[in-house]
């Protein structure tokens, strides 16, 4: 009887203990030599694990040992080539080996795939073999050999879908950690990275890298995120939002604190500021922390093209921002408490079209907005072919067809459709969301109180901003507290040459990225040499 079957007894309890309480109980308990035995409470342990094999098998010509591993998780190609065919392989010097000596003969001479070391804990045997490792327990030995041969299908690096760039890398993030970790190093070959890796989720153990670069990020940062990470006890970790909404700083709030990016020059980028990045292995996104409100409107885009073109872009998606935010509202009060504002021949246009509509105009607002993220919404969850289809039609033929109903006006129409087309115009997706929630109360408050509404919900917005803050970092900085090296790259994108500091609020130990004579170049380049023309003599002798 398996000694967890005795405690179960000796507890009184009905039900068996499930397979983790069951290493837990295997506690320190250690590999006593009898392979028969160790086989037995593997397979106890994986009771009702089909996937477990185990195979008896002659090594190095005259030791019996035994072989555990889930054939579903590992690369059996390479288990059988690398590592079971040369345990098997007979010569001279390994039937010379003393019983004594061969576990450091096989990890040494033998084994050349993968990573191997040695345990003598059946609990780490057992946590071993859950991971994807190959197990081998030989006889009247009280050690065993784990060997990594896990392997998971994964797709190759692709180009991102919701970070597209004109002019940027094409390569993103995919699912498995490991290529995801290398592609960083790809971009930042230097021995100041840092990836601190831990396991979080007590059954999905997933592993979670935290990246920095040394000597050039806050330590107090780095501590931050390290206490907060340690801290989440959870069943399972399947994906990096899990993560972020344990670790952000304020959990009301309709704006992300961490930014998350399928990019790896992007996360690179953040690196290189100062700012920490989250791997998580399953999912493909990055979590950027700390975190500002102009990271939200910032792409790779602006940096690869020249300072002019970035410039106006970027005004350009900031104008689009403030105006899905403000326009339905302004729409609102306008047209419910203040139609004086409007010019005469423009108000009577919009009076002939809402001649008619039985609905207040924040009714009429109203029933469009959430046409649109219903729309929006169907749009996301439909297959690809047919969600492109469905969102085309159910703009037009839904407010064509609202128009001449007389549930809405045509104006209304032409200010919700420009409001999503303004919405898009945010990078972030979750920023976008944030945005489009804020919309709805600040339209009531319009509704209600008119122009007076939506200047108090903005000074409200703008308040809650104001206090936000990412692992100590102002949310709203370098707008407040004012930061002028930091305005460069907030309303506009300056010239790089001026971008030689890093910001300032993420208190970086090496504020300068440029040196001082790259910097005294780029404002004033020596002139080039010109080129003389030698002209013949002219005729007559003059």
């Amino acid at each position: 009887m398996p000694f967890w079957s005795r405690a179960n007894k000796h507890a009184g309890l009905n039900r068996p203990f499930p397979p983790s309480k069951r290493l837990e109980l295997l506690g320190e308990r250690k590999i006593t030599g009898d392979n028969e035995q160790t086989v037995a409470v593997m397979r106890d342990l994986f009771d009702k694990n089909d996937d477990l094999s185990t195979r008896t098998i002659d090594i190095l010509g005259h030791y019996q040992a035994s072989v555990l591993y889930l054939s579903n998780f590992v690369d059996n190609a390479r288990l059988h080539q690398d590592v079971l065919k040369p345990l098997m392989e007979t010569n001279t010097s390994s039937l010379a080996v003393k019983r004594a000596n061969v576990i450091q003969f096989i990890l040494k001479q033998v084994l050349s795939y993968g990573e191997a070391y040695v345990e003598t804990s059946l609990n780490k045997i057992g946590e071993a073999l859950f991971r994807g490792n190959t197990i081998l327990l030989i006889q009247d030995l009280k050690e065993a050999i784990v060997v990594s041969t896990r392997s998971v299908d994964h797709r190759t690096p692709s180009q991102p879908e919701t970070e597209q760039a004109i002019r940027g890398a094409r390569d993103g993030f995919i699912e498995s950690i490991g290529v995801n970790m290398s592609l960083i190093r790809y971009r930042l070959q230097t021995p100041d990275l840092r990836m601190e890796s831990m396991e979080l989720g007590r059954l999905t153990k997933t592993k979670v890298a935290v990246c920095y670069i040394e000597g050039l990020v806050d330590p107090d940062v780095v501590r931050r995120v390290r206490e907060r990470l340690k801290k989440i006890d959870i069943d399972s970790v399947l994906d990096a939002g899990t993560l972020e909404q344990f670790i952000e700083d304020n959990h009301w709030s309709p704006f992300p604190q961490i930014q998350n990016s399928e990019r790896p020059d992007k996360s690179c980028a953040a690196l290189l500021e100062g700012r920490v990045v989250i791997l998580t292995d399953g999912t493909p996104f990055a979590l950027i922390a700390p975190t500002t409100f102009t990271q939200f409107y910032q792409v790779m885009d602006d940096y690869t093209e020249r300072w002019i073109m970035g410039s106006l872009v970027r005004g350009v998606r900031l104008v689009s921002l403030f105006f899905s935010l403000v326009f339905p509202s302004l729409y609102v009060a306008v047209i419910s408490f203040n139609p004086e504002l409007i010019p005469t021949k423009f108000a009577v246009a919009v009076a002939g079209g809402r001649a008619g509509v039985p609905f207040p105009a924040v009714i009429e607002v109203l029933i469009m907005e959430i046409s649109m993220e219903v729309l929006r919404e169907a749009t996301l969850r439909l297959p690809q072919q047919v969600g492109g289809a469905l969102s085309i039609v159910g703009v037009l033929v839904v407010g064509q067809a609202a128009v001449s109903a007389g549930f809405v006006s045509p104006i209304t129409v032409v200010v919700v459709a420009l409001t999503t087309i303004g919405s898009f115009a945010t990078p972030a997706y979750n920023a976008a969301i944030a945005l489009r929630i804020l919309r709805f109360a600040l339209i009531l408050l319009a509704g209600t109180f008119g122009l007076y509404g939506i200047v108090i919900g903005m000074i409200l917005i703008f308040n809650h901003m104001l206090a936000l803050r990412s692992f100590g970092v102002p949310f709203w900085s370098p707008y407040a507290p004012f930061k002028g090296q930091g305005m460069k790259d907030a309303p506009i994108r300056a010239p790089l040459w001026s971008l030689y500091l890093r910001p300032k609020e993420l208190s970086p130990q090496n504020d300068r990225r440029i040196s001082e004579e790259t910097v005294a170049y780029a404002k004033s380049p020596p002139n080039r040499q010109r080129r003389t023309i030698i002209s013949g003599p002219r005729k007559g002798g003059q």
